[in-house]
């Protein structure tokens, strides 16, 4: 441990042109890199987190897109301390973009955390030297030097645009939702077109279909939309439920976690009656969420034909509120267009219901592909379609893509880039061999995209807590993982997308949405087990790294 850097250093300041005698150096100020800040600084360490963006938040500072919504409830979705729940009041179970940066602001003045984080700082490149040091520069000047370097980019910061011929030909406001101006795009009364129906499609269809004078709904793949079920949260009932917060914090926080009141099922489809089991899935319906992708029946990622019941539930539950029977098709088909729930299911409010409306169209492209973007709109091979306005809601290079693009190099000056341009190898999805010192948190082949944000914060972030505790007592100054431990996890990882249905499907799990990516499975399905393997690591010794 070091002494207290004297002046901080702000992103709304002068830079500095040297920041020395770092401990740790933290990139990216979501769940994980604020937990990071706070735990580390708590345990005698000296600490600066940067972040590109002119706020905390991460994700939530970069989604600015109509209708922007967490689809993990709260109090799910918080840090479990108690000085950040203690007097936050949510008006949403599902809160919105706006109301969780309010929350991360909320969080920074509880647990003073700028005085140690620049912001509107990008990173230019990291370098890690022959004295067991990283030199970071950012591209606004700043350079830093620290013993360890986290990586908490997250798994949804690098956009992804598909290749659309004359895209930039288009004549009128075209966005991408992870890029969304600040200032709004206005849709009343305009020619609207969005391509993509995952996450962000669907919510900007539920806010856009209302004031558009007419909406085309561009369909690449169906999605398996479930039912948010959200409501507004009242003051008194939550100061209430909070003497019950600590005892539900330590039930999401140890296995079987993640959700404290969705609790892990405990039988499969076929162990039950065909009564109980539609009693079963109706449940979880009305309770909303994820509770009926994760909370129903345990084999339903596991067994084919156990996931094919699920589907046709919810199927035909979806296509009830679909006027049109084409329509209906075409959105949700007689035939699964993949096994349920192994492409990320979206929560939705009323995203079906607005097929009803007069002024909501759907194209479907498997049929009529996208041929050309042209100054006046799209153009498909069936028709051309005039707008005002194209949102491209198509997605995230995400899990490895924020980190492949910055200019991150180890001792023998190679890339990661480089490293995984083959494909994705790490170590328990944090250490990557050739990168001493370095760790990703919420990062490819850890649980991330199936493990709650800030649970996943919590366990990883006091994982590495103690890592770094165990050498600072042993007087130890490096740790790096090796090759084999990279390509025995990544081959772990390959025999789970196989005994699992997740293999099955091209989706952004798999890297199959961005071209040339290698297929492979870049989360591990199952957060209880992940973090298994972070104790036995812990306990036998850190395990699979070496240590000097």
């Amino acid at each position: 441990m070091r002494p207290s850097v004297n002046a901080p250093v702000h992103g709304r300041q002068s830079a500095k042109s040297v920041m020395e005698e770092l401990d740790v150096v933290i990139v990216g100020a979501g769940f994980n890199g604020v937990y990071l800040l706070h735990k580390l600084r708590s345990e005698g360490y000296v600490v600066r987190l940067i972040e590109a963006q002119s706020g905390l938040g991460g994700v939530w500072q970069a989604n600015r897109y109509p209708g922007a919504r967490v689809d993990s409830h709260v109090p799910n979705y918080e840090l479990s301390m108690e000085a950040c729940w203690r007097d936050w009041v949510w008006s949403e179970r599902f809160p919105g973009r706006d109301e969780l940066v309010r929350y991360f602001e909320h969080i920074d003045k509880k647990l003073d955390l700028s005085r140690d984080i620049d912001v509107d700082t990008r990173l230019a490149h990291c370098r890690f030297g022959d004295d067991y040091k990283w030199r970071i520069k950012a591209e606004n000047g700043r350079e830093y030097e620290a013993s360890y370097l986290l990586m908490c980019t997250g798994f949804a910061s690098k956009p992804h645009t598909p290749e659309l011929p004359g895209l930039a030909s288009f004549r009128g406001d075209c966005h991408h939702t992870a890029t969304w101006p600040e200032t709004g795009v206005d849709f009343a009364g305009r020619q609207v077109g969005i391509v993509g129906t995952g996450a962000s499609g669907v919510q900007v269809v539920q806010e856009v279909a209302p004031v558009a004078g007419h909406l085309t709904i561009f369909q690449r793949t169906p999605v398996t939309a479930l039912p948010m079920q959200q409501r507004q949260l009242d003051a008194d009932e939550q100061a209430v439920a909070k003497a019950g917060y600590p005892q539900m914090f330590k039930r999401r926080n140890v296995p079987p976690g993640n959700f404290h009141d969705i609790p892990r099922p405990e039988v499969g489809v076929f162990e039950v009656s065909a009564k109980e089991r539609h009693a079963i899935f109706e449940a979880a319906w009305q309770k909303g969420g994820f509770a009926f992708w994760i909370g129903a029946f345990n084999d339903i990622l596991l067994d084919e034909a156990a996931n094919r019941v699920a589907y046709d539930f919810w199927r035909d539950r979806t296509r009830a509120r679909i006027h049109d029977a084409v329509t209906a098709e075409l959105l949700a088909p007689t035939e699964p267009p993949y096994p349920f729930g192994t492409k990320r299911p979206a929560l939705e409010q009323n995203f079906y219901d607005l097929f009803n409306l007069p002024n909501v169209e759907l194209v479907d492209l498997k049929s009529t592909p996208l041929t050309a973007v042209v100054p006046e709109g799209i153009q498909t091979s069936a028709a051309t379609f005039n707008l005002d306005v194209l949102v491209l809601a198509t997605g995230f290079d995400a899990n490895s893509g924020g980190l492949t693009a910055i200019d991150v190099r180890g001792p023998n000056d190679e890339s990661l880039a480089a490293a995984w341009s083959d494909g994705v190898e790490t170590y328990l999805g944090m250490a990557v061999a050739g990168f001493p010192n370095m760790l990703m948190l919420y990062g490819p082949q850890s649980a991330t995209a199936f493990c709650n944000g800030p649970t996943c914060a919590e366990f990883q972030g006091d994982w590495v807590a103690r890592l770094f505790n165990r050498m600072r007592a042993q007087r130890e100054t490096c740790f790096e993982t090796t090759a084999d431990m990279g390509e025995a996890w990544t081959e772990h990882l390959a025999e789970l997308a196989e005994t699992t249905l997740f293999g099955r499907t091209d989706s952004w799990y798999m890297g199959a949405n961005i071209p040339g990516k290698r297929r492979q499975l870049l989360n591990y399905p199952n957060s209880d087990a992940y973090r298994e393997k972070l104790w036995d690591c812990e306990a036998n010794g850190y395990e699979g790294f070496v240590i000097r």
